[in-house]
């Protein structure tokens, strides 16, 4: 008979294992009109990016649920493909070209393109490769790109109709702008990092010389575009000033006292300056106050003609050389030391300038309320919840989109200008005979916009005729990380309800962020990253993948520790040495049949808990609880099949003919259902066990297995009861005697004591059992209590256990550990007690999870009461 290698090594099978399921596209979509579809679209990553952790991660939650999925019957399909990402692109696509000489200004936009393509050729690919590292079971053959030709369609289509509709327009308003990268940027791109700083209070003098008022500013360089201060209009110490003017100090202009309801009397001195430029709260106030616009700060950081000596300087010259004239006029009242959140470009590291700016917009007060009224009736899913109340506040204060960039690479947005200034907006260029000289308009759309139809775009839209656009869309489930819920998945909600009519899918799983062992979120700076890549190296993919779902919860941050990706590693070891010992038992060509007439309890339980395991996880799994499953498949895999099941069949292995051949079939039948089980989560190490399973042919894969299902004929209560309750039994027994010190092979009395009838049945049947895997010379079951002297106790729920100690005890110990045992039940007690006193709790919880709570109150005083009166028998004896 074949059998595994000897030592488990997942290198010299994962590569092979994953070539194997390309080559035989096991991964390809089929349009099956007699299967239900199931789909996903996989969050794009960046073309130039590389495989970190939070990848990894997003990456196998998505592969379970695509595996599970196939493996349960449905025609499945998992959409790869990547972005654009056109200001990360143009940064890498600018310093090559900065790094050779040259500017991109010199190149032109045409050969600065060629460079970008030749650069997304060169490097694209590469995060591509390493997904299939993982084991990612994508279908590759619809791969997508968000410059694609038809995506590209799909964009411009969209960008018409939405100005045909009067949602999109141009517009002055406030936006980020990175003066290094020179393109306004999503607040996507934005990183807020925490800086010491400080605010500066400034005295602006009244124009009519009655007086002054104090301002404080953490931008000085600002002060110079200033065109009010405002106060609360419910402030008493203001109401007189409103309506009165201020000489802005260094400029000479002179600017307004206003009252609006912006400003917080309670926060510095009350009054706050108002730059609409150069501030987006200050930009609403001037629009509400028709104060206008005064832009003193230029694209490039530079401060604008028209200021003396500060034109020309750049934003945090001006800024020192202005506090410095402030003192000067005798006008700086204090500063003070803060820290403060400050705006960086995430691509760049600048600090990020709000300014005024000519742009594209989208208007979305019409299109955000579909999105919100789809969450609130609950055709649209959140999982975790909490994370729905984001989406709603984050929905109901959505100002309108900025879409336009500064960039060459990307969508370029399909606007033609005439000479005469007339706006075209046209999937083509416009007809010169008819408009005269055209000209395009010079800035791409924000890679958001694109991103916003991946969905649908896809699939084939805006041909509504497509294939597979009428088969898989609208897709399931997203899976993403809960970082892009404003940027990414309320863009694509919204636009799908816009374009299609329907919802882009009906659940969206947010998973959280992976930090290091610290709880430090991997950054460069920290150089606290941990390559997936390398993991996989040194552990194998399964592990890595294993670990990094395994008591992770929806919306939780996970931390990435060593060690537990290392025991990891030995759990697939652990799985492989089982099948490898149950392989090297099997005889070749012998076909093993399970005979339920020859089941012995112990089969019948191992049997009863595979099935009951598949009802816990199909209902896991469609709650989405991907880490819970994991746990639950680590526990019973280790402990009850390998430990357990494996142990009980030892003896019975030694024998030959049909009593082997039987607990062989239920070996074989229970790692066959093991390896389905733990396929999504496992797949490479499952589908080489798998192949080596008797009766399988070569070309039968576990990827398109059968996924276990509950089977009301493998159900067997009792066994599962009793085996279970032996178990707990032997292992409670075992660490009874480590716990005293009594060597493991000392074999003494146990006594059971048991008011249940069917407990009673359970220990008198399986007393040999508990003889011979608990060390013990013999079970004595009874009905009535007795006063047994020299004894441990061990109490569990319907029974107790007497270990005899006669001569290998010291009652000091025992008495010790009977008063541990004790503080023990009496927190379990109050905290129960505690709960139910809790109002919040009783009205609340459903009534299950209360009258849970109070049989613990009961169940625990029961304990307690044994334990003292244990306690007071030694007591008497010492």
């Amino acid at each position: 008979m074949k059998n595994l290698e000897k030592n488990y090594n997942p290198k010299s099978f994962e590569d092979r294992i994953y070539k194997e399921w390309e080559d035989g596209e096991y991964f390809k979509a089929i349009r099956d009109k007699s299967k239900e579809p199931f789909t996903i679209v996989m969050p794009p990553p960046n073309v130039t990016g590389n495989l970190h952790m939070g990848h990894a991660l997003v990456s196998t939650l998505q592969d379970i649920v695509i595996r599970w999925k196939r493996m349960s019957g449905y025609s499945t399909l998992w959409l790869p493909g990547t972005d654009h990402a056109s200001i990360a692109t143009e940064a890498k696509v600018v310093q090559k070209i900065r790094s050779e000489g040259h500017t991109k200004e010199e190149l032109g936009r045409e050969k600065f393109l060629e460079e970008a393509w030749d650069w997304t050729r060169k490097y694209g690919g590469n995060i591509k490769k390493q997904l299939r590292k993982i084991g990612v079971s994508a279908d590759w053959s619809r791969e997508a790109f968000t410059l694609d030709e038809n995506l590209s369609e799909a964009v411009e289509e969209v960008f018409v109709k939405m100005y045909n509709d009067g949602l999109i327009y141009k517009g002055e308003k406030i936006v980020n702008y990175c003066t290094d990268c020179n393109t306004s940027i999503s607040d996507a791109e934005v990183d807020h990092i925490d800086e010491k700083g400080h605010l500066w209070y400034f005295d602006y003098p009244l124009k009519d010389g009655s007086g002054k008022m104090t301002i404080a500013t953490s931008r000085p360089e600002t002060m110079l575009g200033d065109l009010a201060v405002a106060v609360d209009p419910t402030d008493e110490r203001y109401t007189s000033y409103v309506g009165k003017t201020l000489i802005l100090p260094i400029v000479g202009r002179e600017i307004p006292i206003i009252a609006d309801e912006y400003v917080d009397k309670e926060f510095g001195t009350g009054c706050v300056k108002i730059t609409p430029s150069h501030d987006p709260n200050d930009f609403e106030v001037g629009e509400r106050h028709n104060l206008g616009q005064c832009i003193v700060i230029e694209n490039d950081a530079t401060i604008s003609e028209g200021y003396g000596e500060y034109s020309g300087l750049n934003r945090f010259e001006a800024r020192e050389k202005i506090v410095k004239e402030m003192d000067d006029l005798g006008l700086l009242v204090k500063i003070e030391d803060i820290e403060h959140a400050v705006g960086h470009c995430s691509r760049c590291g600048t600090v990020i300038e709000p300014l005024v700016s000519k742009q594209w917009f989208v208007a979305m007060e019409t299109l955000k309320k579909p999105a919100l009224e789809a969450y609130k009736n609950g055709e649209l899913k959140i999982i975790p919840e909490r994370f729905g109340k984001i989406y709603v506040n984050w929905l109901e204060n959505l100002r309108d989109w900025n879409i336009s960039r500064q960039l060459w690479w990307g969508h370029r947005i399909p606007v033609y200008y005439t000479e005469d200034g007339e706006i075209i907006v046209s999937k083509t260029k416009p007809d010169e005979s008819v408009y005269g000289p055209v000209t395009r308009d010079e800035a791409t759309l924000d890679t958001w916009f694109s991103s916003a139809l991946w969905p649908f775009s896809t699939l084939g839209w805006p041909n509504e005729a497509a294939e597979d656009y009428k088969y898989f869309f609208p897709t399931n489930t997203l899976i993403t990380g809960y970082d892009i819920i404003m940027f990414w998945v309320i863009r694509m909600i919204f636009s799908s309800l816009y374009n299609t009519g329907k919802l882009p899918f009906k659940t969206v799983y947010l998973n959280g962020i992976v930090r290091d062992a610290q709880g430090r979120k991997m950054s460069k700076s920290l150089d606290n990253g941990i390559d997936p890549l390398d993991e996989i190296e040194k552990y194998g993919a399964d592990a890595l993948r294993f670990n990094l779902v395994s008591g992770n919860s929806p919306g939780n941050d996970m931390r990435y520790i060593d060690t537990e990706v290392k025991d990891k590693r030995n759990f697939a070891n652990k799985l492989w040495n089982a099948s490898r010992y149950i392989f090297m038992n099997l005889e070749d060509d012998k076909e093993y049949i399970l005979d339920r007439n020859s089941l012995t309890i112990e089969d019948k339980w191992i049997i009863s808990r595979i099935n009951t395991l598949s009802k816990d996880v199909d209902r896991l799994l469609n709650q989405y609880e991907i880490g819970i499953v994991a746990k639950n498949l680590y526990e019973f895999i280790w402990f009850e099949f390998c430990d357990w099941y494996i142990e009980f069949t030892k003896t019975r292995l030694q024998n030959e003919g049909k009593e082997k051949d039987n607990v062989l079939a239920v070996l074989l039948y229970s790692l066959d259902k093991i390896l389905r089980l733990l396929h999504p989560y496992m797949p490479f190490i499952t589908e080489e066990i798998y192949s080596f399973l008797p009766n399988i042919k070569t070309e039968e894969k576990i990827i398109n297995a059968k996924y276990p299902i509950y089977e009301e004929e493998n159900n067997y209560e009792w066994e599962e009861k009793a085996i279970s309750k032996l178990i707990d039994a032997i292992t409670s027994i075992r660490a009874q005697k480590s716990e005293l010190n009594v060597p493991h092979k000392n074999k003494s009395k146990l006594f059971v004591f048991t008011e249940s009838d069917m407990t009673s049945d359970i220990f008198t049947r399986l007393s040999e059992n508990l003889v011979s895997l608990a060390s013990l010379s013999e079970v004595e079951v009874i009905r009535e209590d007795r006063d047994l002297e020299n004894v441990a106790t061990i109490i569990k729920d319907d029974y107790k256990l007497y270990l005899s100690l006669e001569g290998l005890i010291d009652n000091e110990k025992e008495l010790k550990r009977l008063n541990g045992e004790k503080k023990k039940i009496i927190s379990e007690i109050e905290r129960a007690k505690g709960k139910l006193s809790n109002e919040k709790f009783t009205s609340k919880a459903p009534e299950k999870l209360v009258n849970e709570e109070k049989a613990k109150v009961e169940k625990y005083s029961k304990m307690l009461a044994e334990v003292e009166k244990s306690i007071s028998e030694i007591e008497s004896k010492i």
